[in-house]
């Protein structure tokens, strides 16, 4: 007599009937990969790009921002409206050189003009010509020396400081009336955040 075993299932992980097409499964696996390189490779991709590009910002900031002395240009008005420093058209001898740290922000501004224009630069700043005093120094010795500014040559030198309260700008004027027809202005302009 033979014994007869029962019907036995198939194990769960074998697929019951006939095997997956060869084409099918390489179509799956195929798909698989695709989702995972996209998943996985475009953001790691678009991770280095951008760290990369920042390094490479950071280069540029820091050349531009560790250069020496006087930019003979125009500050940008994004520049002169911060800092208060309301530069009348025509103006020559244009220079300017931009200082941050975490205490205190400057803008070193030199810049000549006709003598009609040095009123209108003083009260569009907030002042007058009749605050400028005759002999007074008022820009210090260290921002001087990081300008190359000398004011010990013939003058006539008028100075004047113009205390705001904060955020805004406290500006420290030198003015040289050595040509008197177009004034020499030298502008020291303090923020502090």
């Amino acid at each position: 007599m033979t014994t007869q075993l029962p019907h036995q299932a198939p194990p769960a992980d074998e697929p019951a009937g006939r095997p997956e097409p060869r084409g099918r499964v390489i179509r799956r696996r195929a798909l698989t990969l695709l989702i995972i390189v996209l998943l996985i490779g475009v953001p790691a991709g678009y991770l280095v790009i951008s760290a990369a590009q920042s390094r490479d910002s950071g280069r540029d900031k820091e050349e531009k921002y560790s250069a020496r002395g006087l930019t003979r240009d125009w500050p940008s008005k994004v520049q002169r409206r911060l800092y208060q420093v309301p530069m009348p058209h025509p103006s020559g001898k244009v220079a300017y050189y931009e200082t941050n740290n975490w205490k205190t922000s400057r803008l070193y501004v030199q810049f000549q003009t006709p003598s009609a224009n040095l009123d209108l630069f003083l009260k569009d700043m907030g002042t007058s010509r009749s605050e400028l005093t005759r002999d007074k120094i008022t820009i210090g010795e260290r921002d001087q020396m990081v300008t190359g500014w000398d004011f010990s040559s013939p003058g006539p030198w008028y100075g004047l400081v113009h205390e705001q309260r904060n955020p805004r700008p406290t500006q420290q004027v030198m003015v040289s009336l050595a040509n008197p027809d177009n004034p020499l202005i030298y502008v020291v302009s303090r923020v502090i955040p």
